[in-house]
């Protein structure tokens, strides 16, 4: 019998909030560790920080999540409501997939990556499809065209793991406090209540134009929503609410932009990770921004992170 262990990000992600964890606690509110709260994360993604806080704050009363990734979204419902037949698709999936010489595994990657884009599955085989794509796509990116189509080709991995069983269950457990939204950040201030915390990790803003890798969703989350972003961070501060952003630090890059934008509240540095580039000598260490209405950090210091 498989026993729940703690829950986990059962996707890899590009620019996944694991690594900042150590920092976004110490811009944590003192009374979100003392009293019950609301926890609410409006661009999900692979829930790093969503998962943190619900195996290490029992006091969570409720936590909203939301993305506007329509296949992410269906993807979590079916961990929350039908764990176990998710578990038996992905199992079907990676013993066809481990079964396979090379050459055979990349046309089944390229079948099922057509079977996926198609969209025509049943929620469960869709979810399944989902998954599979980040555990065998390149460095487990996720990126569509202005159809929404997939297209990020096969990765190099021999033998990944697409069925974790155990984390599925842990996973699916979990979510049965989270409201699962889909749809445009703004819509989750309707769950506000007194006592919370907004987490915000939006699509980054590019370093450069070379460096984005293109479009995570059909619609691209450009400067103009950058600022819709911090006009709704503006409306929360007012309502007294809780909030913590992250996002790329483009003032390495002679830009100004977020330190204008957010020019009011409390702007850090931190030290994190590039995993996603198609020049190795381009991954390696670079800084990103923590953004809060709380307490400003220690002046000047940079908290690293691995």
């Amino acid at each position: 019998m498989i026993e729940h262990r703690t829950a986990k990000p059962f996707l890899k992600w590009a620019g996944g909030k694991s690594q900042l964890i150590s920092a976004i606690e110490k811009v944590l509110p003192a009374n979100i560790k003392q009293e019950g709260f609301t926890y609410i994360e409006p661009f999900v993604g692979s829930g790093a920080v969503l998962f943190w806080v619900l195996n290490n704050f029992p006091n969570v009363k409720r936590a909203v999540i939301n993305d506007i990734n329509e296949d992410l979204i269906t993807t979590y419902r079916v961990i929350a409501l039908r764990p176990k037949d998710l578990i038996f698709a992905l199992q079907t999936l990676q013993n066809e997939f481990h079964a396979l010489e090379a050459d055979e595994k990349k046309a089944y990657f390229y079948q099922k990556r057509a079977l996926y884009n198609l969209r025509g599955a049943d929620q469960i085989m869709q979810a399944a499809l989902f998954i599979f794509m980040n555990r065998t796509c390149f460095n487990g990116l996720y990126r569509v065209n202005r159809k929404n189509e997939f297209n990020v080709p096969i990765g190099s991995y021999k033998r990944p793991t697409i069925c974790d069983a155990e984390n599925i269950l842990a996973v699916s457990k979990a979510l049965q406090k989270v409201e699962i939204l889909c749809g445009d950040f703004e819509q989750t201030l309707k769950f506000a209540d007194d006592n919370l915390l907004f987490y915000f990790d939006p699509p980054y803003k590019p370093l450069s134009q070379t460096s984005s890798f293109n479009s995570y969703a059909k619609d691209d989350f450009g400067d103009s929503e950058q600022i819709r972003l911090r006009d709704f961070c503006i409306s929360l501060d007012k309502l007294g609410h809780a909030w913590i952003l992250s996002n790329s630090d483009v003032k390495g890059a002679n830009d100004s932009f977020f330190h204008d934008l957010y020019r009011e509240f409390h702007i850090q540095r931190v030290e994190a990770r590039r995993s996603i580039n198609s020049r190795p000598d381009k991954r390696g260490k670079l800084t990103e921004l923590l953004i809060t209405n709380q307490a400003p950090m220690p002046e000047g210091t940079v908290y690293v992170v691995d």
